[in-house]
């Protein structure tokens, strides 16, 4: 039975890095190092050369990371840097809202549950509750692990 992926990936992509994401930093990484540059252009490079399931895969991925930075910053007690990983693990959020298919019946559940998780993201950011930011990893380690499964990826 073949899987009918539930995004389309021919809407403009807003998560990519623009001029103006890339001027909003972490603190502790604002100076310029070159081994960053080849990092960045290693990503531009793995991006570009994707298939459409590998990107969201992607996406998955960077949300895990996002909300585990955010839980290690809440341990201590780096705010600010909870927030920022917080607004960068919505964004991804919004991305995958953003470029499902409401064409295919399964985007409606997808939503739904990117809708929770937003709340849930939104929840943990006000509350700096570990509890809320363990619920929320919960469920995009599952979107992750489900994504790789249904698509035969590593």
């Amino acid at each position: 039975m073949a899987i009918m992926n539930p995004y389309n990936y021919s809407k403009p992509k807003t998560f990519i890095a623009t001029e103006p994401l890339k001027a909003v930093k972490p603190i502790e990484n604002s100076r310029a190092n070159p081994k960053n540059d080849k990092m960045d252009q290693y990503l531009e490079n793995r991006i570009i050369s994707a298939k459409p399931e590998e990107l969201t895969l992607m996406l998955y991925e960077g949300l895990v990371k996002f909300i585990k930075k955010a839980q290690i910053n809440l341990d201590t007690k780096n705010i600010e840097q909870v927030n920022y990983n917080v607004m960068r693990a919505q964004a991804i959020v919004d991305e995958l809202r953003n470029t499902l298919n409401m064409e295919i019946p399964l985007s409606e559940s997808m939503d739904s549950m990117y809708e929770y998780l937003s709340y849930k993201l939104v929840m943990a950011n006000v509350d700096k509750n570990p509890l809320t930011f363990d619920e929320a990893l919960i469920v995009a380690e599952d979107f992750r692990e489900t994504w790789k499964e249904a698509f035969g990826l590593k």
